[in-house]
């Protein structure tokens, strides 16, 4: 018998176990492929997964003019998958105006909205008061007025809860009193409770403030900047030409105005369409939430909503009127409040660019997005973006235009990832589907002066909870 040499049998029992290793490799790859075809657990979506439209429908791609030649079923089979892989979770869904469906990808999952959920507090709003409403503040003398020398002998009062009162609306009250011929007051600054101003929840605070502003002396800088801007915005050039002041002697109090108290001017904000318009562009919480007071809070509104639109429960569910913490919504849920506030602007001849932000043109969220030549002007959309909350979350939910003609509904929905790569998919699907469509169009729009200096106010407060939209070069 011949023995083979050790070094034979060696590299033999290596061979044998190299495959052996091979083998095993090879299962554990199939088995992993298996469970990757399996369908995700609800309200989770696989990266990159996409489901485009293959049925016939007799709808037109169009914008709901009926003169659409594409249909969906053509178009799946022509264009890109639009929903590239992502580190993260993500919901989609793209349709025209007329409800032909152009990308979808868990559609009927949860996802956490951040501050797009304020599209359903601007929905309630615009429902409930309409587009021309004015919040109003009071002011009222507790005591009495001798013109002569310029004096209330007691206390000046304000009431209401105006959520846009700021500085220049408070220079613009120490106007109007000097043109009632009071200029100094004995007494204190009474404040309403529910008293805002300058975005801070602290009525006291806000009330020192309002005090600070009345008065030519202790003015800050910011708020004769505040005026002038405002007044010259709105050409008033007597008040320009004037230093409004009143001086307010004793302390600042909390409480209200007193039965016999003489009511001396009513202040009246902007419309409710010019507020929405600043509050969605900057994406100022402080005013998303104290309008939600105003309807009723967070439950209210979800009640609201889920009732008249018919959204499922599950699929919306809201803590905040702002969009900050832990909020729900699938994209199809977003996707019925995006319609039905399209539909409640155009009852009163208005379009979502009158309160949302055009990209690439209006100051805020979206100022340094869609900004080449090509692209500036054709999306109108809110923002959302929490840099935390589960795990990380952005959205952007609007509608974008194409050299089609066609407008594009749109909700795009992300979580547990960065914020920053969230917001470079989302735009990369939005130029994905405006070319598909011919490429981007600019919508008819003429830019508007914001009066209201809201572009850094709830910033600083907001990105020390991590809750802010980030530029896209931070």
């Amino acid at each position: 018998m011949t023995h083979q040499p050790a070094i034979t049998r060696i590299f033999q029992a290596a061979t044998r176990f190299v495959a052996a290793v091979v083998l095993l490799i090879a299962g554990a790859v199939l088995l992993s492929a298996q469970q990757t075809t399996q369908s995700p657990p609800a309200g989770i979506s696989r990266e990159g997964s996409s489901s485009l439209p293959t049925q016939t429908s007799n709808q037109s791609l169009n914008n709901g003019t009926g003169n659409g030649q594409v249909s969906p079923a053509s178009l799946a089979s022509t264009i890109p998958a639009y929903l590239t892989p992502i580190h993260g979770i993500q919901g989609v869904l793209a349709e025209t105006v007329d409800g032909a469906t152009i990308a979808t990808q868990a559609a009927e999952d949860t996802f956490n909205p951040a501050s797009s959920i304020k599209l359903a507090t601007a929905l309630v709003a615009l429902k409930s008061f309409g587009p021309d409403y004015r919040f109003v503040n009071s002011i009222w003398a507790n005591g009495t007025v001798d013109r002569l020398t310029g004096t209330l002998t007691g206390d000046l009062v304000i009431t209401g809860r105006d959520p846009s009162f700021r500085y220049e609306h408070a220079v613009m009250l120490a106007r109007q009193l000097n043109q009632l011929g009071i200029r100094t007051v004995t007494g204190s600054l009474v404040v309403d409770p529910g008293f805002t101003m300058n975005f801070d929840w602290s009525a006291k605070r806000a009330g020192e403030t309002c005090r600070d502003a009345l008065d030519a002396n202790r003015r800050p800088a910011a708020a004769t900047r505040a005026w002038l801007d405002e007044r010259t915005l709105v050409g008033d050039k007597e008040s320009l030409s004037s230093v409004p002041s009143v001086i307010i002697n004793g302390e600042v109090q909390i409480g209200s105005a007193a039965p016999a108290a003489q009511a001396l001017i009513t202040h009246k904000s902007s419309r409710l369409v010019d507020i929405l318009k600043v509050l969605l562009c900057y994406s100022n919480n402080f005013m998303a939430e104290r309008i939600g007071e105003t309807l009723g809070g967070p439950a209210s509104i979800r009640t609201q909503i889920s009732q008249k639109l018919e959204i499922n429960a599950e699929e919306f569910q809201i803590i905040s009127a702002s969009g900050l913490g832990v909020n729900r919504a699938s994209p199809r849920a977003m996707m019925k409040i995006l319609r039905a506030l399209r539909s409640e602007l155009e009852k009163h001849k208005l379009s979502l660019a009158d309160i949302l932000p055009v990209a690439g043109i209006d100051p805020g969220t979206l100022e340094d997005r869609y900004t080449v030549p090509a692209s500036r002007g054709s999306v109108i959309a809110k923002t959302g973006t929490l840099g935390r909350t589960d795990g990380g979350a952005s959205s952007l939910v609007g509608e974008m235009q194409t050299k089609s003609g066609r407008i594009v509904l749109f909700v795009i929905l992300n979580q547990q990832g960065n914020v920053l790569r969230f917001r470079q998919n989302q735009d990369e699907i939005v130029a994905s589907i405006q070319n598909t469509l011919g490429g981007p169009a600019p919508f008819s729009y003429r830019p508007v002066n914001l009066a209201m200096r809201l572009a850094n106010s709830d910033y600083e407060a907001a990105k020390a909870r991590g809750e802010y939209e980030p530029r896209n070069e931070q």
